[in-house]
């Protein structure tokens, strides 16, 4: 069974109207940003099969995301490198999804977010929802674009900084990325902190 309406439907019956779902990409990768995005569904207009992305094919999230973007407000954020260095990644996720709420065109005025915790800069109502993505639809839809947004923007750096495979593991510790690691050393897009680009950086 997939995701359905009900978390958004409870959140309508306390007299919310605009419900955004909210996931976030990207904080296990070695290198690139953090996605985020928020979506707020049309109850009228809910494409057929969303899911949580990682459970669907690059042919069918692709076809679905251009179905959420046709009928859905929606809003995609980042968190650089830098500021996942600053940070640390847990508060910077939460960065690019308070982002990605203050850039809905409509706003939203509740809030389900993937996970267990709430960012700490989000004033509006709201619920974390552990395994969300494959609970409600909204944040479902939520992490279908983030992650086609932010697969999207690891393809462009595998083009500017190739060999390190980041085309298809997207920035995760691959072993053809560890082993790029190793010949090629450390890009701009590596985050620092992070153990294993640290462990090379200053090894010895």
């Amino acid at each position: 069974m997939g995701p359905d309406f009900e978390l958004e439907q409870a959140a309508r019956a306390q007299g919310h109207i605009r419900i955004a779902g909210v996931d976030e990409v990207g904080r296990g990768p070695l290198a690139g940003p953090v996605t985020a995005a928020a979506v707020v569904l049309d109850p009228a207009c809910i494409p057929e099969g969303l899911n949580d992305s990682k459970k669907l094919t690059a042919k069918t999230r692709a076809r679905l995301a251009e179905a959420i973007w046709a009928c859905a407000d929606v809003s995609i954020a980042h968190a650089s490198v830098a500021e996942i260095e600053e940070h640390n990644i847990l508060r910077a996720s939460h960065l690019a999804m308070q982002r990605a709420v203050d850039g809905l065109a409509g706003g939203a005025d509740y809030v389900l977010i993937d996970g267990n915790m709430v960012p700490r800069t989000l004033a509006l109502p709201s619920a974390p929802i552990i395994k969300g993505d494959a609970r409600s639809v909204s944040i479902a839809a939520a992490s279908i674009v983030a992650k086609i947004s932010r697969d999207a923007i690891m393809m462009d750096l595998a083009a500017q900084f190739p060999g390190y495979g980041w085309e298809t593991n997207m920035g995760y510790g691959s072993k053809k990325h560890m082993s790029a690691l190793s010949e090629l050393g450390v890009t701009p897009h590596h985050r620092r902190l992070f153990k294993p680009i640290h462990n090379i950086l200053y090894q010895g």
